[in-house]
């Protein structure tokens, strides 16, 4: 056995090429990662990802998303959306963000966040027990031959037809992601010229009391900002 490695650990690369190496059996299961990891089926019969909704109240001051966003793209983190506006608090803005629940652990997430001095509170909001919403504006091809469907399309999905040309249509619609990711599949076989989604929004829903799980931070040696 060489000194200094574990038993059943191969030896490094050499000139005869790469030799596996076999860790050692972990000792106890895997923890299972907390937080709600839901595949749902939506209302239209399609499968809804796997994802944390994220709801992180921060000081409306320069350069803060670009500090929150920085962060995701230094970690690696993969972000379904991510959505901000002014919150109900003067001074304060609320960031959405969806992240992907297999790719990054939710506790991982949160602990980098409170690092940044900006964020005052981050609540987990369940995708099974809270109400999300999304706005699609699209630029579609609708010539005369094909105008009145892409009308009839849009009207069956309720949504509103809000710039008219000679060939093509401005479109929007508003609803649950799911709805609008099947009404961009529908407008894609007419032609798409040019589309813009905002990055879904949400909160708890109303009944059978509050939705609302807050994340507490976990202690750390310093804020970074």
């Amino acid at each position: 056995r060489v000194p200094h490695r574990r038993i059943r650990e191969g030896l490094p690369d050499g000139p005869r090429g790469c030799q596996q190496r076999r860790p050692d059996p972990p000792s106890h299961p895997a923890r299972p990662s907390r937080g709600p990891q839901v595949t749902t089926i939506n209302q239209y019969g399609g499968q809804t990802l796997n994802h944390h909704i994220l709801s992180v109240l921060v000081q409306n001051r320069p350069g803060v998303l670009a500090r929150v966003a920085g962060l995701f793209a230094r970690r690696g983190y993969n972000i379904f959306s991510l959505a901000v506006a002014p919150a109900e608090d003067e001074g304060m803005s609320r960031i959405t963000i969806v992240v992907d629940v297999e790719s990054t652990p939710l506790e991982q997430i949160t602990k980098q966040l409170f690092k940044l001095i900006d964020v005052v509170k981050i609540s987990e909001l369940d995708p099974r027990r809270s109400v999300e919403r999304e706005l699609l504006i699209a630029t579609v091809k609708a010539p005369d031959e094909q105008r009145a469907k892409v009308v009839e399309l849009v009207t069956i999905f309720e949504g509103k037809i809000i710039a008219v040309a000679e060939s093509v249509l401005t479109v929007s619609l508003e609803g649950h992601p799911d709805k609008l990711d099947d009404f961009e599949d529908l407008l894609d076989g007419y032609g798409i010229v040019e589309l813009q989604r905002t990055g879904r929004v949400a909160l708890p829903k109303l009944d059978r009391g509050a939705r609302l799980r807050a994340v507490h931070p976990t202690p750390t040696t310093g804020k970074a900002g």
